[in-house]
């Protein structure tokens, strides 16, 4: 089983977050303890705001078993098409295509997403499966 991790969770995790740092922790062990656990370079990037280097960021997600797995081209694609569906809708523009990439990976390259932010990811990623 692979889990792709949504940038939230490790962000309520690594700050250790009152509302969902806990909650968050947890989850990620379950998800561990069922498999591998995966970020692409989306989550890579919106987490490296904490650190001051790229070692720093890489020795964190290692020391938590989470490996780097890059977006391949047809997850891009899916993540422009679901962005242009979504836009089609009347969706705002406060969702960027950097939330559907996320989406996208978890849907074509690994086996379901570990988030705290489930709405626009059950609408236009609806076989995804979500924890």
């Amino acid at each position: 089983m692979i889990t792709s991790v949504d940038t939230n969770v490790l962000l309520d995790f690594l700050t250790a977050a009152p509302n969902f740092g806990p909650s968050s922790a947890k989850s990620l062990q379950d998800a561990a303890g069922a498999g591998r656990l995966v970020v692409c370079e989306i989550v890579f990037a919106e987490v490296s705001g904490l650190f001051g280097s790229h070692r720093e960021v890489a020795d964190i997600l290692t020391q938590l078993g989470i490996y780097f797995d890059s977006l391949r081209e047809e997850s891009a694609h899916l993540a422009g098409q679901a962005f242009k569906s979504y836009r089609q809708a009347g969706g705002p523009r406060h969702r960027v295509i950097a939330d559907f990439l996320i989406g996208a990976h978890a849907v074509l390259q690994a086996d379901r997403l570990l988030t705290r932010d489930r709405g626009y990811y059950r609408t236009y990623f609806p076989k995804l499966r979500l924890l």
